[in-house]
């Protein structure tokens, strides 16, 4: 079971982003809780949300250990990077993350999410880069699964923007496995 938080500031779609692991979980036959965070986002204050995805009942809906965690500033990793267990991985924006000196014992997928989804005509499409750079690690979703998820949720919302399929893609293969 993937415990998995999505940290940035308000405004940069991390609750967006959880939201569409969570419902791509359950898409799947999954059961998850997806519980959000923040606060003066609206400001630019911080915000997160915690992701359970199981193939069992979840217990709490807590996390206190990370798997995976979804970063779009340093104050995000600073706050979660300690959370995260031995072998976690990281999905670090390098757009704005610059220069952090990560944990040796975690694995740490740094994609430059702002600047692609920027590149793309797309600003607000930098949280999709995120979810395409963690679908390439296979830690959780593969490619088709994930971009379907992404799909969905946009048509549920009524929203069809075919520039967050282009920022998923550029995120996807942004990465080197």
């Amino acid at each position: 079971m993937p415990n998995i938080i999505c940290a940035g500031f308000g405004g940069q779609g991390v609750l967006t982003a959880g939201l569409i692991i969570a419902k791509t979980g359950m898409n799947n036959n999954k059961n998850v809780t997806w519980i959000p965070s923040y606060g003066s986002e609206m400001r630019g204050g911080t915000a997160n949300c915690n992701v359970k995805i199981s193939d069992s009942k979840i217990s709490s809906p807590f996390v206190k250990e990370i798997d995976i965690l979804v970063a779009m500033n340093m104050p995000s990793i600073a706050k979660f990077e300690p959370m995260l267990r031995p072998g976690g991985i990281i999905i670090s924006n390098k757009s704005i993350v610059k220069d952090w000196d990560f944990r040796s014992d975690i694995r740490v997928v740094e994609v430059n999410a702002t600047t692609i989804a920027d590149e793309m005509a797309n600003p607000k499409g930098s949280n999709i880069v995120m979810l395409g750079a963690l679908a390439k690690t296979g830690e959780l979703f593969d490619k088709d699964t994930m971009e379907k998820g992404i799909e969905e949720f946009f048509v549920s919302k009524g929203k069809d923007n075919p520039k967050n399929g282009e920022c998923f893609i550029k995120g996807f293969e942004s990465v080197i496995i």
